[in-house]
């Protein structure tokens, strides 16, 4: 069995979530702590960190024509 996550679903710091995101890492703990979107990230103990599919999700999402 492979435990190793898919490209989509590794899981990244929010220095790097923020980078993606062309946005600060406080901009994005801001946007966390009042829920101002619905952007899930994962907890381990004191760390955080987002999915890469749920960034690249939270982007097409807001994509416009």
């Amino acid at each position: 069995m492979n435990n190793k996550l898919s490209t989509n679903d590794d899981l990244v710091d929010r220095k790097r979530a923020a980078k993606y995101l062309g946005i600060s890492p406080e901009t994005l703990a801001v946007w966390k702590c009042t829920k101002r979107y619905e952007l899930d990230c994962i907890k381990i103990g004191r760390s955080v960190r987002y999915r890469m599919s749920d960034l690249k999700k939270f982007v097409d999402e807001r994509l416009t024509s």
